[in-house]
């Protein structure tokens, strides 16, 4: 019985959460690909093909199978909005670090333009384990186009779930291989482009400037599939969301039959916390906790600076859940206790 209990906890389940599933990761080192099931379901795959310009974990499927992320532009679907082309499932990176953006940097960039943006390429990977908590970890290289290194990365991805839930543990660390600043910017850092159906519904077309002032717009529509909406730990609901600091930020609303729930939740430990949530109503939903002066409407800057063996590490669990009910509140900030006292494994 402590054993069980010990594993539930482990997970972020209370004594009273459905029995964890075994989770098993099948690697396809040819295909640069890495499958991640959970019981008998796939639940996502680990993607690092240099063909990508960041590692991705894409897609991801809520338990019942039903897929939570966009599907453009990798496997798009009949409903699919098309804007953004790097916002491709879940992934972690940066709009402005040494002047080069790592953020928006996707097959979409001219080729003229490929300097200015910068690629975290996976050279190593580390671990995998298979058991009730699932390991992944990798090495990769924050490089400009010519290779060189300003940052190098490890993280250690760990996945869990029951018959109803899934969670992602993500704990990286990025060491500077030179002075490295990560300039005050909106588009950061951990992001994932939530399904049609999980939008905010939108009529309007809307247009988004990046920091080299690219504009990109986000058109409207009226097929009566998108309806979500947005609730952080702070309160906010909806659009009022975006800008806003909050221990965590949940995403919801009907797929199918089921209530569909996605929560990120920060952790005590990572730089500037509570982050800020750039969540937009079209689907963008990140966690940028360097983003403060555009946040904060110039008020304040958070520009993060790392000199040559520096590092800093960042924290934060996902979870998606689906059932007749939402997520209720109560029990994300009981797996947001759990995480912020979960003690990080060694990679080896």
């Amino acid at each position: 019985m402590k054993k069980i209990l010990y594993l539930l906890l482990l997970s972020g389940f209370s004594a009273h959460a459905q029995q964890a599933q075994p989770v098993r990761l099948a690697k396809d080192p040819k295909a640069h690909k890495i499958d991640v099931f959970v019981g008998k379901q796939l639940f996502t795959s680990f993607l690092y093909p240099d063909t990508l310009e960041k590692p991705v974990l894409y897609p991801l499927r809520a338990a019942n199978g039903t897929v939570v992320t966009r599907g453009f532009p990798v496997a798009p679907q009949p409903d699919d909005p098309t804007d953004h082309p790097h916002h491709l499932g879940l992934w972690f990176n940066f709009e402005n670090v040494n002047g080069l953006d790592f953020w928006n940097n996707s097959y979409a960039i001219p080729a003229e333009k490929k300097a200015g943006y910068g690629w975290i390429r996976t050279d190593k990977i580390l671990e995998t384990t298979n058991g009730p908590t699932g390991t992944l970890a990798y090495h990769a290289n924050w490089t400009n186009q010519q290779r060189d290194v300003l940052l190098e990365e490890t993280t250690r991805l760990e996945f869990s779930g029951t018959a109803q839930q899934r969670i992602i543990d993500r704990y990286t660390i990025l060491k500077a291989n030179t002075t490295v600043t990560f300039t005050d910017a909106k588009d950061g850092m951990l992001g994932l482009r939530l399904a049609h159906a999980l939008q905010i519904p939108e009529t309007k077309d809307q247009k988004f400037t990046d920091d080299k002032g690219n504009v990109t717009v986000v058109k409207g529509g009226t097929d009566k599939v998108a309806n979500g909406t947005y609730l952080t730990s702070a309160g906010k609901r909806g659009n009022d969301a975006w800008s806003t600091r909050a221990a965590w930020c949940m995403a919801y609303g009907k797929m199918g039959t089921d209530s569909v729930s996605v929560a990120i939740i920060d952790h005590p430990a990572n730089p500037n916390y509570p982050t800020f949530w750039h969540a937009r109503g079209y689907g963008l939903f990140a966690a940028n906790p360097l983003g403060e002066k555009v946040f904060t409407e110039g008020k304040s800057a958070k520009n993060l600076q790392l000199k040559k063996g520096e590092s800093v590490s960042f924290r934060y669990r996902v979870v998606i859940s689906n059932g007749t009910k939402v997520l209720a509140p109560a029990q994300v900030e009981e797996s947001a206790a759990s995480f912020a006292k979960k003690r990080v494994a060694a990679t080896k």
